[in-house]
């Protein structure tokens, strides 16, 4: 248990009580779903991550992002089934857990409403106040009858009780999207019963749901609400409407916190102003939740873009909160509240606002970090890297981020570690990244590590390019090779001067002007920030793409700014088409493009032709060391896979094992390169 003393006159580390419950920090993980469930249970990954937490020193962690309350609330990013009883024990599980490492832990309940899609699980039909569909799950929901609330309401009793059986210290009910505040916006209650029509009416379903919880649970139980006090849409819930509701919540005796939202979520962009990602604003509703806790006699707590332990402590410093959250925070470093308590504040991993985790659960169904491969993989991989029994010389070359990383965990394994990079600097294709200015706290990723590895006293040296015969004379007992990938083009008839990277134009060694053609043939930020700098540079451009949708490998989240940018510059968006040929003619490109659906092919005349078919293994040192190492580079994939240390021997002769990570070995991204150098160098 992180140990907290009672003496620090630090904001963040007051406790704070709450109704009954004393928390021993201001710090809390907001409620969010990672998609860590199965069989909608939160069995050991899902009760692993929070427990990690806890053991972290968080005040509190909010379970679930929403548990659902009935089956025609069929989950949509793994949700928790609330349910179902056979829930109880697993929930009893982790809050035992989480309480034995002295955090709070509650539970987030929902009936999604519209916010879902009917074509799963048991294919009922989706309800919501009205048939109003919403845009991003597309679903033209059933207009609820009055049976279906009657159930609903009684569903959310059943639900809290299961939690309160579960040894939940609370509950909090969403508010912002789903079917409670769906009834209570003009904009998506178009009813003309007792549900709908005036503010009263558009209640009536919250104060009805409200009462049988406590009917149910007691008064005493915690109970409280994440709801939108301000929609910010025209016709909307505004914040004087927003604050009214919240009086009434509250002078009714129904809740005992507000965790405050601003914004709406139907659609992608207005979900990335309610969460935002890197390139916007730092804590931009902290003033906001600050305004409603002057309004109310609730506690309230907020979450929204507070990454940093400074901005967090002004919050409770300045009472604009009483509890802040750092959810995104703690997915990069579960630990950050013991490292404030312990002084250690330089050590926190930074969340860097890359969203990576969101577009992960939309996209592939699990949150991931881009930086820390540790967060959600507790069974196998560790936060604290423990001190190895002997130490080894360990020889790292490439201080992009799998090198970095593979340093990092080195040097924590007490060995002694030596990183060779061959340009000026570290980072590698994260700098690369970072040249786009809406990007550029990617860089947290590399000065983190660097900053980790000055503290661990590993021997960085730069400007060296590290071939076998220096490696050789260093007698190391573990060489990773993290060099990277350098780009390469597709295959292309024809290629003309004037067909160049995506590399070339966000390293500014090429500014491509009037027309130019993007053929992004890989569908990763690289080409999509790529085409946002040259659309921003005023030149007419065209993105051409073989896909179905542009930047595939895109989250929706990080989409919102690519498409911002297309739009306001009149880019134009060519889907299903692959470029085969360009060649000069008359002091221009002649570029031949066609789809793979059908033989058909038509022409463009451009001036420039930009393309990004991702990056080719740049490991010829790899394959001169092959030969002399004792594993011949082979990885048990069994023994990597289980988190178990790498014991091949196929050339016992050989001096030194031999890895090779990240790009080096093909071309990924940034969590898969931290991934790599964690799970290898962990046990070295």
């Amino acid at each position: 248990m992180a140990e907290q003393t009672s003496d620090s006159t630090d904001p963040l580390l007051q406790p704070f009580v709450l109704k009954h419950l004393t928390l021993r920090n201001r710090v809390f993980s907001a409620a969010h779903e990672p998609a860590y469930s199965q069989d909608g249970m939160p069995k050991e990954r899902y009760r692993l991550y929070h427990v990690e937490k806890a053991k972290g020193g968080v005040g509190m962690t909010m379970t679930a992002g929403s548990a659902v309350v009935s089956r025609d609330s069929p989950p949509a990013f793994g949700n928790l089934h609330a349910y179902d009883d056979d829930i109880v024990p697993w929930i009893r599980r982790l809050t035992d857990e989480v309480h034995e490492h002295g955090a709070a832990v509650m539970i987030q309940l929902t009936h999604l409403g519209r916010r879902t899609g009917w074509g799963q699980d048991d294919w009922l039909p989706v309800l919501a106040p009205s048939a109003i569909r919403e845009p991003a799950h597309r679903t033209i929901p059933k207009a609820a009858e009055e049976w279906d609330l009657e159930r609903i309401i009684d569903q959310y009793a059943d639900a809290a009780e299961r939690m309160q059986c579960g040894g939940m210290d609370g509950i909090e009910l969403e508010a912002y999207g789903h079917l409670i505040d769906q009834f209570w916006s003009p904009l998506t209650n178009h009813r003309n019963d007792e549900y709908g029509g005036s503010l009263d009416n558009r209640l009536r379903f919250v104060m009805q749901v409200l009462t049988a919880i406590r009917r149910r649970v007691g008064t005493e139980f915690i109970v409280g609400m994440r709801m939108a006090i301000d929609e910010t849409l025209d016709g909307g819930i505004d914040a004087p409407t927003g604050l009214d509701i919240l009086a009434r919540l509250e002078s009714e005796g129904l809740i005992d916190f507000v965790n405050v939202i601003r914004g709406h979520i139907a659609k992608e962009p207005d979900l990335s102003n309610v969460i935002p990602i890197h390139g916007m604003a730092s804590a931009p509703h902290l003033d906001f939740a600050g305004r409603v806790r002057q309004s109310t006699n609730l506690a309230v707590l907020h979450a929204a873009k507070i990454d940093d332990v400074a901005t967090a402590r002004h919050a409770i410093a300045e009472g604009k909160l009483d509890l802040v959250g750092m959810t995104r925070a703690q997915l990069a470093d579960p630990h950050l509240v013991r490292k404030i308590i312990e002084g250690r504040e330089r050590e926190i991993r930074p969340c860097v606002g890359a969203t990576y985790c969101l577009d992960r659960i939309y996209e592939s169904g699990e949150a991931l970090c881009i930086h820390n491969a540790a967060t959600s993989r507790e069974a196998t991989m560790p936060h604290v890297i423990e001190r190895a029994t002997a130490t080894r010389r360990v020889v790292v070359v490439g201080a992009g981020p799998a090198g970095l990383e593979a340093a990092r965990v080195a040097g924590e394994r007490g060995h002694d570690v030596m990183l060779f990079e061959a340009m000026p600097f570290a980072g590698g294709q994260i700098r690369l990244a970072a040249r786009n200015p809406r990007r550029r706290d990617l860089l947290g990723i590399v000065e983190w590590r660097l900053s980790e590895l000055d503290r661990l006293g590993v021997d960085v040296r730069y400007d060296t390019v590290a071939d076998a015969d220096v490696i050789a004379e260093l007698y190391p007992d573990v060489v990773v090779v993290a060099t990277g990938g350098l780009p390469q083009l597709p295959d292309i008839e024809d290629a003309a001067e004037r067909v160049v990277t995506s590399w070339d134009v966000i390293g500014g060694d090429v500014r491509p002007a009037g027309d130019v053609l993007f053929y992004d043939d890989n569908g990763t930020h690289s080409a999509m920030s790529a085409a946002e700098l040259i659309a921003r540079s005023g030149a007419r451009l065209e993105i051409i793409t073989p896909e179905r949708m542009l930047g595939i490998d895109v989250g929706g989240m990080n989409h919102v700014p690519y498409a911002k940018a297309f739009n306001e510059t009149d880019t134009r968006i060519t889907l299903n088409q692959r470029v085969f040929t360009v060649r000069p003619e008359a002091g221009r490109l002649c570029v031949e493009i066609g789809s793979d659906h059908s033989s058909h092919r038509t022409v463009r005349h451009v001036d420039w032709v930009v393309v990004d078919h991702g990056t080719a293994v740049n490991a010829d040192l790899y394959f001169a060391l092959k030969p002399s190492s004792s594993n011949l580079g082979a990885v048990d994939y069994g023994a990597l896979i289980d988190g178990r240390s790498q014991q091949l021997v196929r050339n016992p002769s050989g001096a030194f094992q031999l890895f090779r990570i990240g790009d080096a070995v093909s071309s990924r991204n940034i969590h898969a390169a931290t991934y790599d150098a964690l799970r290898l160098l962990k046990d070295v």
